[in-house]
């Protein structure tokens, strides 16, 4: 088991960093085509849909200082946690104004709090950051960013009980993970996080049995999803991350509107959630 100096690894509360970047239009055009949809071309002014701006302000460390995983090493502005596994557990959102095409944008971030949990499968390290994103007339959106750090998978580690998928789903999409999606998203949000591409790293080295499917791109389908079915806009956003999806099987999202906004949530093949999510217009 991995040692944690969670008082070290707390001193990272507070730290922020800011980072400006321009909504440039072909990468809405190319997040379009991988999520299958027939826009138009972006057009300036034009509003940038909700979770989008994960397109923009994207980490560029250079190719010597990736750590074994793909990811840069630990440090930096997120603490330094020693645990080997990190995946993207969940996101709030509250979207004050929309991001548009042309504009230039700011995003200032700051580690909110940093836990340490230990679970029966080993210890759990919670990072939760705030970003603040604005525009040309001021905050267009607030994000809460919650990663999770786990220890690596130990001999006979006992797998989490599976939750059953809700059976009420009004609206439905069923999504093939195949290896040019998860690429082509890796490549639009330049994540080299291997456990997205790299087959034998992610079976062999982190013990799952595919390639993972990305937490924001399962997000981005769920909201996606939405989009498709109403286009009333959305004040707020959360999901929280159940399981991971892998591209051996294909997955399906779903929603019931109610009134207010919508339940979504994703199932893999066995009728098990992996991710849910709350809309409210």
């Amino acid at each position: 088991m991995t040692e944690l100096d969670v008082d070290h690894l707390r001193s990272w509360i507070g730290k922020q960093e800011t980072l400006h970047d321009q909504v440039t239009r072909f990468p809405i055009a190319a997040l379009s085509a991988t999520l299958d949809r027939d826009d138009p071309a972006p057009a300036a002014g034009d509003p940038l849909p909700p979770l989008w701006h994960w397109l923009y302000f994207l980490p560029t460390a250079r190719q010597s200082v990736l750590g074994p995983d793909g990811h840069p090493a630990r440090g930096g502005f997120l603490p330094p946690v020693p645990l080997p596994r990190r995946m993207w557990a969940g996101g709030r959102f509250t979207f004050h104004q929309p991001l548009r095409v042309d504009e230039a944008i700011t995003r200032v971030s700051t580690v909110q709090d940093v836990t340490v949990k230990h679970g029966r499968n080993g210890a759990l390290c919670f990072v939760l950051v705030r970003h603040e994103v604005t525009g040309a007339n001021g905050l267009a959106l607030v994000e809460e960013h919650d990663i999770v750090y786990r220890d690596a998978p130990q001999p006979g580690e006992a797998p989490a009980v599976p939750r059953p998928v809700r059976t009420d789903g009004v609206w439905q999409r069923d999504i093939q993970p195949s290896d040019p999606l998860l690429f082509r998203y890796s490549a639009l949000t330049f994540n080299s996080h291997r456990i997205h591409y790299d087959r034998r790293y992610v079976t062999e080295t982190e013990g799952y049995p595919g390639l993972i499917v990305h937490g924001p791109l399962i997000a981005t389908l769920l909201i996606d999803l939405l989009r498709r079915n109403t286009d009333r806009p959305v004040a707020s956003f959360r999901f929280r991350a159940v399981s991971p999806l892998f591209d051996v099987a294909p997955f399906s999202v779903h929603g019931v509107p109610d009134g207010q906004g919508a339940a979504l949530w994703a199932h893999n093949p066995t009728g098990h959630v992996a991710m849910e999510a709350e809309a409210v217009f």
